[in-house]
């Protein structure tokens, strides 16, 4: 897979552990007399998970397009990172997802397409106005749709535009806008992790852990930050 395929070893790994599960049920089943993996670790490399900072999120709130289409893209990536929807799940949004939750607030109420938990998502202002904006727009009309999302490879492509527009040196994709609303928006702002885990809708906590620590390293660089400030401000003399 690494030689021939050219993967990268995280992706190999992934594909390992679904073929530990086939020999499982296989020797479980007598299928096989021994299970070659006995012993196997699937141990995958620790990777930085690039997110947008409130400033990189401004810069594309802000930013005017001289297209409707980088418009339209934007927006949709913006509402992700509002959301924590990827891709296909902001394409498949439609009216009927739209609700009003408990506490008498708008909510989406869906489920996540990778693993089929639910992850309702109560909706920000920013969302929020995201949505009203495209109720009218011909194609959300005529297909019953919340936006007017094109194919994936286009969003991708206009994704590079925008990043580009904005001067931003980070690749926009839909899984940095998932990662920035469990960052920079949630987790950053106080909301309890749990939370954040039900909304993104993991099956396991330890996956929601992995932002937790994206936003403890950020917390302990910008404290160093902030001390290399002081310390050049103030000069500690001895007694």
């Amino acid at each position: 897979m690494k030689v021939t395929d050219n993967l990268e070893h995280n992706t190999c790994i992934r594909y390992l552990k679904i073929l530990k599960k086939i020999i499982a049920l296989s020797v479980k089943n007598e299928w096989l007399v021994r299970n070659p993996f006995t012993g196997y670790k699937c141990m995958t490399n620790e990777v930085e998970r690039e997110i947008l900072n409130e400033e990189e999120i401004a810069l594309l709130l802000n930013k005017t397009f001289p297209s409707k289409r980088l418009d339209e893209a934007r927006d949709i990536f913006v509402f992700s990172c509002y959301t924590g929807y990827a891709y296909s799940e902001v394409n498949a949004l439609t009216p009927d997802h739209l609700g009003i939750g408990l506490d008498g607030e708008k909510w989406i109420f869906t489920k996540r397409t990778k693993t089929d938990n639910r992850s309702n998502v109560l909706l920000l202002p920013i969302a929020l106005h995201l949505i009203e904006k495209y109720k009218s727009h011909p194609v959300c009309i005529r297909n019953s749709k919340l936006f007017p999302v094109k194919s994936n490879q286009k969003y991708n492509d206009y994704l590079k535009e925008i990043g580009a527009q904005c001067g931003i040196k980070k690749e926009l994709t839909t899984h940095i806008a998932r990662h920035t609303f469990a960052t920079t928006v949630t987790l950053s702002n106080g909301v309890p992790i749990e939370s954040v885990s039900s909304m993104l809708g993991h099956k396991s906590m330890r996956t929601t852990q992995v932002y937790a620590k994206i936003v403890q390293k950020k917390l302990s660089n910008d404290m160093k930050s902030l001390r290399e400030k002081l310390e050049s401000k103030i000069q500690l003399t001895g007694s």
